[in-house]
């Protein structure tokens, strides 16, 4: 799975077992991490106010990106 972390002369079953595992660990811990900081934003999130400025900043990504598509080669 990630070759270029594997020494030389170790067995590549289990050091690839061993690093796919970190990966999915770390994956979790950021994922709940993730959950927690929406969990305590929730309120302020689902208030108008800050639905319409997050559609704006989105809305914005959206078209800067299109545009520079457009523009680009």
């Amino acid at each position: 799975m990630l070759p270029q972390f594997i020494p030389t002369g170790a067995s590549h079953v289990a050091l690839g077992v061993l690093l796919a595992g970190v990966h999915i660990l770390l994956a979790v811990v950021w994922s709940c991490a993730l959950i927690a900081f929406a969990r305590v934003l929730r309120d302020r999130l689902q208030r108008p106010s800050a639905r319409r400025y997050l559609d704006r900043i989105t809305g914005t990504v959206i078209a800067a990106f299109g545009i520079r598509l457009a523009l680009g080669q």
